[in-house]
């Protein structure tokens, strides 16, 4: 299951690059001195103060992160796909078309950034719980503030998900199967 994932989010990542060569347009977002990142693509013409626009590039990650504390904190066992998800590459968020609409698929642009996705994950597992819902893990976002993109843990299942609610519409059997139905989109 991990190579197909890996597969997937090579195959996206690659496409995203192969978009802005093509187009010969660099990935640009705005800089945050504030949240250090091997993404941003610096030379030295690049303006780099505050909210300058750079180039990016994503970055296969070289640190070891885990969720194995969350997993033990938590006593779960999370999806492996979603798992190779926030661990293959640091990024900024990605947009992307899926056959339901656009979408911005989140990411990490750091090891503090992966702490930071941690601790907003174990609050949503917990508010999962205090509701009595299944488990869901996030990962998405869409034009409407009250629906997400997420995991159903137990299954692999992806879903589009109302926040805070226990009805959701299954999008695809698993998240490799999710990723390869997108397409990159531009920002």
């Amino acid at each position: 299951m991990s190579d197909s994932i890996e597969q997937a989010i090579d195959q996206l990542i690659g496409q995203y690059k192969a978009d802005a060569q093509n187009a010969q347009q660099p990935l640009r977002v705005e800089y945050e001195p504030d949240w250090p990142t091997p993404c941003y693509q610096l030379d030295q013409h690049d303006e780099v103060h505050e909210g300058a626009h750079v180039s990016w590039q994503p970055v296969r990650q070289s640190s070891a992160n885990s969720f194995a504390k969350l997993e033990d904190a938590l006593e779960l066992t999370l999806d492996q796909q979603y798992c190779v998800f926030f661990t293959r590459y640091y990024s900024f968020n990605l947009m992307a078309r899926a056959p339901q609409g656009e979408c911005e698929l989140l990411q990490v642009v750091s090891d503090s950034d992966f702490e930071r996705l941690q601790e907003n994950l174990i609050g949503h597992v917990l508010m999962k719980r205090r509701l009595r819902q299944p488990e869901t893990l996030f990962f998405g976002l869409t034009d409407d503030d009250n629906l997400i993109l997420s995991i159903i843990n137990n299954s692999g299942e992806v879903i589009l998900e109302r926040v805070g609610k226990k009805h959701y519409e299954v999008l695809a059997p698993d998240l490799s199967t999710f990723l390869n139905q997108l397409a990159p989109s531009p920002a």
